[in-house]
């Protein structure tokens, strides 16, 4: 026997585990979700490569050919994305602009130049309260103690800059 499979070599259980495996990896690319499909899809490519291959080298090639179906199905995968073919309900075609009402992180403007107590140490980043809300908060790089008056000096998106309120 040469390093191929001849077809007829081929058993029934051999060809079911090749086109399931396939398929599961097919319905992976499709609907990507937490990899069950496509890891049950490898496994059993794999466990048909070992009951179907005679040697180790027959083996190799078996894997090789599968490897390039692979390949080959995800190469047309992404060509059919490119071109939109693929189901719509797989492929974002909103934009997540705030305009939309969309939001990356809460909007703490209405902090800036409030006065709070840090609950924990600033190093430079910790906790602070404001009106009864905890937030987390940074300072500019200096150390601030825990229960100390500080200020918000500035509100970058989620980013909240304190500044120690020193006592005089």
């Amino acid at each position: 026997m040469g390093l191929m499979v001849h077809f007829t070599d081929l058993s029934t259980l051999s060809i079911i585990l090749f086109i399931v495996g396939i398929i599961l990896l097919v319905i992976e690319m499709a609907a990507p979700g937490f990899g069950l499909a496509g890891i049950s899809g490898i496994i059993l490519l794999v466990i048909d490569v070992i009951i179907t291959a005679k040697t180790l080298v027959q083996g190799l090639w078996l894997a090789f050919a599968i490897f390039i179906v692979v390949v080959l199905l995800f190469i047309i995968f992404l060509v059919l994305a490119s071109h939109g073919k693929l189901p719509k309900k797989i492929i974002l075609k909103e934009e997540t602009k705030a305009t939309n009402g969309f939001k990356s992180s809460k909007d703490n403007q209405s902090l800036l130049n409030q006065k709070g107590v840090t609950i924990s140490e600033l190093h430079p980043s910790g906790i602070a309260v404001f009106d009864g809300v905890r937030h987390d908060v940074v300072s500019n790089g200096e150390f601030i103690e825990k229960n100390k008056n500080v200020i918000v000096m500035e509100v970058v998106g989620s980013r909240i800059v304190v500044k120690e309120i020193k006592e005089v």
